[in-house]
């Protein structure tokens, strides 16, 4: 585990799995998932989570993400050999070092292996559809 992570305080709900790496984590409890980057966590409620869709990393190498109240970016590289997935979600937190800022509609990019997803869609309450 990194030691640059932001320890996780509370988690509501019971914890049903964790997943950690070098450069992210991400737990699941019975309410909610933390996705965690060096000196930041992100909260989403499963609740708000309105859909989960699989993400082809086969192109993207890097992601930049712009939050339009800073000027900073987020660039993410894709881990190979991991699925990711699109998750759009009606509200999220963001905790880092200077404090909880609450987020509105907002869609992420996650690297989620199968047992994760399979806790993440139980929990949350989704249902998966074939094409």
């Amino acid at each position: 585990m990194n030691n640059d992570f932001i320890q996780i305080k509370s988690l509501q709900g019971d914890l049903k799995i964790s997943h950690k790496k070098r450069d992210f984590g991400i737990t699941v409890s019975t309410e909610e998932l933390v996705y965690q980057k060096p000196h930041v966590n992100y909260y989403f409620k499963l609740a708000h989570i309105t859909s989960i869709v699989p993400f082809d990393t086969f192109e993207s190498k890097k992601i930049t993400f712009h939050n339009r109240r800073s000027s900073g970016n987020e660039i993410i590289t894709m881990s190979n050999g991991i699925p990711h997935y699109r998750f759009h979600v009606s509200q999220a937190y963001v905790h880092n070092r200077s404090g909880i800022f609450q987020l509105g509609n907002a869609q992420f990019i996650l690297p989620i292996v199968n047992d994760l997803l399979k806790a993440i869609t139980k929990y949350a309450g989704l249902n998966g559809i074939e094409i």
